[in-house]
């Protein structure tokens, strides 16, 4: 994998690390999925989206970047699914002990596993909200705990797991899920009142991690697993930026991007969503 090592063309002095409060993680990998292949490329095709994008939120009325964003050397350990989320911490506790907020980029939800293992041990009472299509809570897939299929399994038995979006399942993955802390996609289409109540269920200190396969596929289709009937952008930003505003979020994960030579919406989507999460953390 080949970065510029900045994000999306800043000023050289906004991506040192000592100059940073925000620190960028790539994660390269795809050793686990099971259909569509490609999400060890969408770091770099969310990289390269970022460099056409505006660095003005309107929004916020900010420019997020000038906090400094410091765009690491991707995690590229792959032996093992295991060894990888072991290196995914070790990387992520590394820039945590030198208190920047840290984020990453997939690669499959698989190296979610890693980073949330690090966050809980770092802050104490940890809610980890994913939006995702898919329950992700089987204890093991193929032969291994660190499967994309097991990405939540860990967090669901270590912090306050809240799941929303999801519309796609095994029956097992009943045995482990929380069903008062999920929140269906065929649910909360109807329910005025579903970004409250996921925000209550929530400790202080939240790590959001989001799946790309969460938002309908008229909208994300460059994702490996799509599903019909997910989250569309403006209530989900609406939601991100009540969680944002209510809750410390102490950092976030996109994964699941997986790009393709045609279609260039998907990357640009997931760019604008990182930068615009950042605006929500810094400029609120």
């Amino acid at each position: 994998m080949t970065i510029d090592r900045s994000f999306a063309g800043i000023p050289k002095q906004y991506t040192l690390l000592e100059n940073s409060e925000i620190v960028l993680i790539p994660v390269p990998n795809d050793g686990t999925s099971t259909w569509q292949k490609g999400a060890d490329n969408g770091p770099i095709a969310l990289l390269e989206a970022a460099h056409n994008m505006e660095l003005y939120d309107i929004e916020t009325d900010s420019e997020v970047y000038q906090r400094g964003i410091h765009l690491t050397a991707p995690v590229l350990e792959n032996s093992t699914p295991e060894r990888m989320a072991n290196e995914v911490a070790r990387v992520t506790k590394s820039y945590l002990e030198l208190n920047k907020f840290v984020t990453l980029l997939g690669g499959e939800h698989s190296i979610s596993i890693g980073a949330i293992r690090s966050m809980a041990e770092h802050v104490d009472n940890l809610t980890v909200l994913q939006l995702d299509a898919h329950a992700d809570l089987r204890r093991e897939y193929q032969g291994s705990t660190c499967n994309h299929a097991c990405a939540m399994y860990e967090a669901s038995q270590t912090t306050n797991l809240i799941q929303v979006g999801i519309r796609s399942m095994d029956r097992s993955e009943l045995e482990v899920m929380n069903k008062e802390q999920v929140f269906f996609a065929h649910e909360i289409r109807d329910d005025k009142y579903w970004m409250e109540s996921a925000i209550d269920l929530m400790t202080d200190n939240v790590y959001i991690t989001v799946d790309l396969d969460a938002f309908d596929p008229s909208i994300v289709p460059a994702t490996g697993t799509p599903e019909p009937g997910g989250l569309f952008w403006y209530e989900t930003i609406e939601f991100l930026r009540k969680t944002f505003s209510k809750r410390n979020v102490v950092g976030f994960d996109i994964v699941e991007l997986c790009p393709n030579g045609v279609e260039k919406s998907s990357d640009f989507l997931a760019a604008k969503l990182y930068y615009k999460m950042l605006s929500y953390k810094f400029e609120l």
